[in-house]
């Protein structure tokens, strides 16, 4: 069962990707589908045992090295933080994978899609089972080569590429710092087993690398590493760009995978962050900013998976506040809920996608709701979700941690909540700007397009009522389980909390009016959405046409990529160009080509003496010896 689970995906991909042109497409997408639910049931069956059972097991499948100290073993840690990330990642990676076969089947090569996707799927399985940090480092890269094959699917087209080749540089930034932070770790603690790093941690609280506390030192860089994969502020310019590939690949990096391996590295390393209060308050302060800022510039995207892309930012940056104040089971809770909601609003979005004839501008869309009723529904639940709307999933788990930054009693929470609040607040307007622009209103795309409009089949409706059911239903019934009463049990020990912060008794003595506040912000987000672009859509413009530098700063999102051509890719351009044109072209080619071509006209001179006439040679002769005889002359 728990290596069925992990093992399970790899052989989908193996079997579509190198067996998919024998077995012929569809083979190949129904094998890696079946594989896929079979792993479902193992992980199912695995969180049931784990997570609500409390039997935490570790399966060692071999010794992978052994060199002086470094000894580490390839080993499936299945506690209960590992046990809810593998039932949430094969459940949602089986509905995309079912999903994928009606998107993708007009698709010239769907058996190379499906091995990709299925390999994405195991890289993450293996990051999160991790018994030790170099093990999720070949998941944590596993995943970034992966989203590379992905976002890069359609590599015909140049954006394509360039998104893959952004998102692979810009997570590489990243990862560099995940690496020192391992370097360190092994320094500090002479391991990078799990088990031997958290049962020294408190020792080493007075451990110093240059003169700094050496566990503040690896949660910091250890962060830096999160920031890549899960697009915190400085590096999450590559999130927007993955839209290029194909929607599937947007669902599952943004729902269930890449993007949320950030925040369980956070939430795993928990019993060393609590001994680094300064690197908790930078992931507060980070993730606060990063929740703010992406939240704005949803709010005039007009690709509809964009608008998606940002709201995926803006909700992992609710994630790294809630474990930057401590709440590391309320950051876990917002990413079990927030996979359901947000695979269902990509997927959702892929489906009218398909019925609009591949348009993505939601200024092209309107008035299709009656002709797509299903995915205008499912819209409709993804969206409630997401704007933390009580009984739906999102309402539970988004309280859950603006509750909690209100009780964290710091300057850094304080800010958290601030943030989390007005993120909340644009987070249910650009969601019913979303729908409303969609759905809502005059059609305005032209004719032939309003004429092919339909619902999407079967195969793509199915996991978009499955996840409604989990967008409605994960929030009240794993409430008590994530951070209610039954959470000490639970979580058993899979994360830790110093006793002296309380922040789960926090959390349920938070300030009577936080509730309140949450669900206000909301439906006046909601509300504005509804009057502005239902009743007044001229008003939009007129905003943007009075304000033209702060309409242009947002829909540039905040000029970032501009910065980061001007201060990084054109000086590398031009440094590149020099290190060419003189060091390449000038010295490593210039010295040994320069000297090649100098021996080859010394030996063209030479070769003119040589004309093969004896009367030259004769003549030649005669010089010689008048010349020695002179010599001979003179000298006496």
């Amino acid at each position: 069962m728990f290596v069925g689970a992990i093992f399970f995906p790899l052989l989908g991909a193996c079997i579509s990707g190198f067996f998919g042109r024998w077995i012929g497409d569809r083979a190949a997408m129904w094998s890696t589908v079946v594989c896929m639910a079979l792993a479902a049931i193992c992980g199912s069956m695995a969180f049931w045992q784990v997570a609500l059972g409390g039997q935490p097991t570790t399966v060692t499948l071999l010794t992978w090295m052994d060199v002086g100290e470094l000894e580490f073993a390839w080993a499936l840690r299945y506690d209960t933080l590992s046990a809810i990330m593998v039932g949430m990642v094969t459940l949602i990676s089986t509905l995309i994978h079912l999903y994928s076969i009606g998107y993708m089947s007009h698709d010239a090569t769907p058996s190379r899609f499906f091995a990709y996707l299925s390999l994405f799927t195991f890289m993450m399985l293996m990051l999160v089972t991790a018994d030790n940090l170099v093990q999720l480092f070949f998941g944590w890269e596993g995943v970034g080569l992966a989203s590379y094959l992905l976002i890069g699917y359609w590599y015909e087209k140049e954006s394509a590429c360039a998104a893959a080749m952004k998102a692979f540089i810009v997570n590489r930034v990243g990862d560099l710092f995940f690496m020192l932070g391992m370097a360190l770790t092994f320094l500090v603690f002479g391991s990078l087993e799990f088990n031997t790093i958290f049962a020294a941690a408190a020792s080493k609280v007075d451990e110093t690398f240059l003169g700094l506390p050496a566990l503040e030192l690896i949660g910091v860089l250890l962060f830096l590493g999160a920031c890549g994969k899960s697009a915190q502020l400085g590096l999450h310019t590559w999130l927007p760009d993955a839209m290029e590939g194909p929607t599937p690949v947007s669902a599952l990096i943004h729902a269930a995978t890449m993007v949320t391996a950030g925040v369980f590295l956070i939430c795993r390393m928990s019993p060393v962050m609590e001994y680094a209060p300064v690197a908790l308050a930078i992931v507060t302060v980070v993730g606060a900013s990063t929740a703010l800022f992406a939240a704005t510039i949803g709010c005039v995207q007009n690709d509809i998976k964009r608008i998606i892309a940002y709201s995926t930012c803006s909700q992992l940056g609710y994630m790294f506040f809630a474990a930057g104040v401590g709440l590391y089971q309320a950051a876990m809770f917002h990413l079990f809920t927030h996979a359901f909601f947000k695979a269902l609003l990509f997927l959702g979005a892929g489906s009218v996608i398909h019925a609009m004839s591949d348009e993505q501008d939601i200024r092209k869309m309107g008035g299709i709701w009656k002709k797509i009723p299903v995915t205008y529904l499912v819209m409709w639940v993804g969206s409630l979700a997401l704007a933390g709307i009580p009984v739906f999933a999102g309402y539970y788990s988004k309280d859950a941690i603006l509750e909690g930054a209100a009780a964290a009693g710091s300057v850094v929470g304080a800010y958290a909540f601030a943030c989390g609040i007005l993120a909340a607040f644009l987070t249910a307007f650009y969601s019913w700007r979303l729908l409303i622009l969609t759905f809502h209103g005059k059609p305005r795309a032209d004719h032939h397009t309003m004429e092919h409009v339909h619902e999407s089949p079967l195969v793509m409706l199915v996991p978009l009522l499955v996840l409604s059911v989990g967008a409605i239903t994960t929030g009240f019934v794993f409430a008590p389980y994530f951070i209610g009463d039954n959470a000490t049990a639970f979580w058993n020990g899979a994360i830790f909390n110093l006793p002296a912060k309380h922040m789960m008794e926090a959390l349920h003595h938070a300030p009577h009016w936080v509730p309140t506040v949450a669900k206000a912000v909301a439906i006046s987000g909601i509300a504005l959405a509804v009057v502005v672009y239902g009743f007044m859509p001229q008003l939009p413009g007129r905003v943007a046409a009075a304000a033209p530098r702060a309409y242009q700063f947002l829909l540039n999102k905040w000029y970032f990529d501009e910065l980061y051509d001007r201060i990084f890719v054109q000086p590398a351009r031009r440094l590149a160009v020099q290190f060419w044109q003189v060091g390449d072209v000038r010295i490593i080619d210039g010295m040994p080509n320069g000297a090649a071509s100098m021996a080859a006209s010394t030996a063209r001179g030479v070769v003119r003496l040589q004309t093969g006439r004896v009367a030259n040679y004769a003549f030649a002769m005669i010089i010689g010896l008048v010349v020695f005889i002179s010599i001979y002359l003179m000298g006496r």
